[in-house]
Parts: structure tokens; sequence; C-alpha cells
């Protein structure tokens, strides 16, 4: 038989030593990163356990044949000890997964990648994963929301992925709260044009092997996922610059009537909105016309994107407004998107009170002649159906603010729109932060004013 061992600890005593137990700080505990963040309208997207710094997407897209061959490697850092961790993505077939350069485990289950590493990755980390795939994207379709990811175009494709569609394309944090800087570089078929968000890094010097073309943008600001773009196709490049600050523009020739005045327009509001909000957020701005089928256009970072051309010049002013409203002052909850929508259709109202039109006052008293369903929707929190709803986010937004405007005054209400654009300049926020924010700077109680506005569903008392 085997002798009995004698315990450690009374080989310690005996030797007059005392075992020091571990504690929290020696030890490194791992557990599983959460799968969702808990936003009240999309609590599966977004992932806890670790925040993104960069990601660094290597695409090759073949517009015949629709077939994306991809490489995205994500920098990020632990949040608590990892045990394993999710990533949201809904893409094509996956490859090969490693995480600090060794093959990681991993299983798809609905909309999410679970990754096991080899081992713990402890709290305070900086960590790689390095997800390959291919296979067809696929644009993902929502009754209520629309059309949003990964969408084909005749001769490329563009990527629009308000709320949550950008994992239809690469794995990410697709989460608002986690932003982070983007490098793109994207191979295509000699002949297209490849466009994203930020700068390109080779303009005019394309790599070209084997027919292929490889071009590289880069992001350097924060960015919310949902705001990456790629717009791949036949364009017609402008390029200049706003106030020291690069313009590019694009835009399909099939839509070229819409779109032969969006340079100058976006030069134009771009220089507007300085005066207005502050300094523009971002190197570089612009704006792609392009034909997607989606009807509407979205603000992506930096170079919003136009369905069919912008239908006129406040759809420009609108989406260079969330530039300040939205990309660089981001949402903390999808709940709170009046914010962005709010404060970009009021910079339309402010455009033409400025540029010879109407009043903002005049907008505001039409408006509020409406009755019944106009006020059904709380604006404050609409709920994920009614998220995107004209009346009640768009227009009741901006009589929001123009509601505070009257209150407080000019004075302080301008005051109030550049400290706000300023002070979380490349953070998020909550409707709670705007409204703190107000009575600083006017020293009034304004929370009857925005529950009236916000939170009720009934016409607010003037």
């Amino acid at each position: 038989m085997l002798p009995r061992r004698t315990p450690l600890a009374a080989i310690a005593a005996a030797a007059g030593l005392a075992l020091i137990a571990p504690t929290a700080a020696h030890a490194d505990t791992f557990t599983p990163g959460t799968a969702g963040l808990g936003d009240p309208y999309f609590p599966n997207a977004g992932n806890g356990g670790y925040d993104v710094a960069h990601y660094d997407l290597a695409l090759r897209f073949d517009p015949k044949t629709r077939h994306l061959s991809a490489t995205a490697t994500i920098t990020a850092t632990a949040t608590q000890g990892l045990s394993r961790f999710n990533l949201d993505y809904s893409g094509p077939k996956i490859k090969k997964v490693e995480v600090n350069g060794k093959k990681a485990a991993y299983k798809r289950k609905g909309q999410e990648l679970v990754v096991t590493p080899q081992s713990g990755l402890p709290s305070g980390e900086k960590f790689t994963v390095k997800v390959a795939y291919a296979g067809k994207p696929r644009a993902i379709n929502d009754k209520a929301l629309g059309k949003e990811g990964w969408i084909n175009t005749k001769d490329g494709a563009v990527v629009l992925s308000q709320p949550d569609g950008a994992r239809s394309w690469f794995p990410a944090n697709d989460n608002p709260t986690d932003k982070a800087t983007f490098t793109f570089t994207v191979s295509t078929p000699v002949g297209l044009t490849v466009l994203a968000n930020g700068e390109p890094k080779n303009p005019g010097i394309a790599s070209v092997r084997n027919g292929w073309s490889t071009v590289k943008w880069e992001m350097s600001q924060p960015m919310a996922t949902y705001l990456a773009m790629v717009a791949i196709g036949k364009f017609k490049v402008t390029e200049s610059t706003v106030n020291g600050m690069l313009n590019l523009t694009a835009y399909d020739p099939s839509v070229a009537k819409k779109s032969k005045y969006l340079h100058r327009t976006t030069s134009k509001v771009v220089a507007w909105g300085e005066k207005v909000f502050g300094d523009y957020p971002f190197s570089s701005t612009g704006g792609i016309g392009d034909k997607v089928n989606v009807q509407y256009a979205l603000e992506t970072q930096g170079r919003p994107v136009y369905d069919g051309g912008p239908t006129d010049d406040l759809e420009i002013v609108h989406e260079l407004a969330h530039q300040w409203f939205g990309n660089s002052v981001g949402l903390r909850s999808w709940k709170d998107i009046w914010l962005n929508e709010g404060f970009a259709s009021y910079a339309e109202w402010l455009y033409v009170e400025q540029h010879g039109g109407p009043k903002a006052e005049k907008t505001f008293a039409r408006l509020y002649k409406n009755k019944n369903e106009f006020w059904k929707v709380k604006t404050g929190d609409p709920g994920m159906k009614n998220m995107f709803d004209w009346d009640a986010i768009y227009q009741r937004g901006a009589m929001t603010l123009h509601a505070l405007r009257k209150k407080i005054g000019d004075e302080t209400f301008f005051s109030l729109v550049k400290t706000w654009a300023e002070r979380n300049r490349h953070t998020t926020v909550i409707t709670r932060d705007f409204i703190d924010l107000a009575e600083e700077l006017s020293g009034q109680d304004l929370d009857p004013l925005f529950d009236a506005w916000l939170y009720s569903s009934k016409k607010p008392a003037l």
C-alpha cells in the first residue's frame, strides 16, 4: 500500500513555518463574460467582460459572386478575469479563431460567437482575437427597423448597420457604449472604388496583384460599431478641404442627378455647423450617394450614405449634424434615440432659420397644432418598434429642444448646444446627462419641462 501522506500544514508547522493562504489579489478568478449588455431594446447586443480598443478588418470581396473572405483582428482589454467571452456575429462561416496567436475553441449560438481561449485572460490584460471567415454575407431584415448590415448593390456593396447590423459582416462588441478605432484593408477586382470611414492611407497608390487592387482606410477617432461603413462600386470621387479638413464625397453615376451638389453642400453645411455646434469632431468629412434601395440615409461616421443621393440640402444638414450629435456624442442606451434624431432634426430648423427661411418658432407652432396620435408615443422611451417613429422621435424631439430654447433663452441655449458637444466629445450619454447640463447652465429646474415633452403620452401645455 502507498504510505499515507502527511498534510502540508503539519509539515510546515513542524518546521516552524506558516502557510500564507492565497488572497483575491494573488489568485485569478476566471468566469465567462456576459452574452449581451442588457440594453432595454437590444438586450443581446454587446457583450460583457472586455472593452474593445481597435478593429482591424481585412476584406476581400468579389461583387460578381457576392463572396467575402475576411479576417477581423480585435484588440481589447479584459475588464474581468475571462474564462471565455462572446462576440456578436451572424455572418458567413467561420474558418478559424485565435486568441493571442493561439488556436481557440468556439461555437455559434444565435447571434453569439462564443470564444474559449486556451487559458484564462486576467482582468486588465490586453489581448487580441483573430477571426477568419468566408462566404456570402446577408443583410438583416427587420419588419419594424428595415434592412441593415451588409447590403449588396448592382456593382458592389454598401454597409449600413443601424442599430445592430454590424454583426452581419464582422464579429464585434455590437453595442454603442463600446467605441473603438478602425482599420479597413479592402481588396476588390481592379476597376472598383472602395470607400470607408476616416481617411484613405494609400490614395491613388492602391496595390494591384493578379487583377485585384487593395486599399486601406483608417478611422482614428472612436466609433460605435453600427457606424462602421464600407462602400464598394463605381463612384465619381471629389476631394477638397473645408476649414483645412479633408472633404471627400462620392456618388454612383446612376444617382448623379441628386448628388451633383453633394460635395459643395457638404462643405457649406460643415462650415455652418462649426459656427453653431463647435469644432467638427472628426478628421475628415464627406458623403456617399449610391443606389442601396433601403429608403433611408445613414450618418455613418465622418461620411454619411444617402440612398439614391440626397433628396435635398436639409437631408445633408441632418446627417452631418449627427456627426456632432449621435456619432461623437453617442448613445449609451437606444431608448434615448431622441438625443440623436431630435438634435439632427432641430439642426434642419436652425439651418432654415439662419438661411432666410421660416423661423424655428413658426415650424414649432405648426407642429404643435397636431392632435391625438401625434402625441401618443413617448419621445424619451418610445419602445424598440417605435424608435424611428417620425412624429415622436424626429419632430417631437426637435420640438423638445425648441421648447427648451424658449424656456432658457437663446444665449443659454446655444451655449448649451456647444458645451454638450464639447464636454461629451467621443463619449456616450443618457438623457439625464443632458437635463443636468441644461440645469447647470440655466440655473433652472427643468425636470417638469422634460417630463412633459419626453415622458408623457399627451400634448404638453405651453
